[in-house]
């Protein structure tokens, strides 16, 4: 599984930025898609994931309302992975990261997001 990661900058506080993963390989053997993020000095945290069986989604408590994943399958072999982010704030400012989850996870280069005040 390969992910790739795009849409990241910077934005001021208030506004909104599209992310964008572009998963490939064996999509089919995913359980778990989903959107990590680590900010300076802090641990790595879940942002959002979506179970590829079903479409149930999991936010964390700082993002819910505000951010929105999503799954498009455009072929067989390759998944778009979107995160919605609105209503931005400064403490959103991290690496953030696609992930997937088959019997093992997987991770994507991160994209730098910076919200200004």
């Amino acid at each position: 599984v390969q992910l790739q990661a795009s849409g990241g900058g910077s934005v001021q506080a208030g506004g909104s930025l599209r992310l964008s993963c572009e998963v490939s390989g064996n999509i089919f053997n995913i359980r778990f898609l989903g959107w990590h993020r680590q900010a300076p000095g802090k641990q790595r945290e879940l942002v959002a994931r979506m179970s590829t069986e079903g479409g149930s989604t999991y936010y964390g408590d700082s993002v819910k309302g505000r951010f929105t994943i999503s799954r498009n399958t455009a072929k067989n072999t390759v998944s778009l992975v979107p995160l919605q982010m609105n209503s931005l704030k400064p403490e959103d400012t991290a690496v953030y990261y696609c992930t997937a989850v088959t019997t093992v996870g997987f991770w994507g280069q991160g994209t730098q997001v910076t919200v200004s005040s």
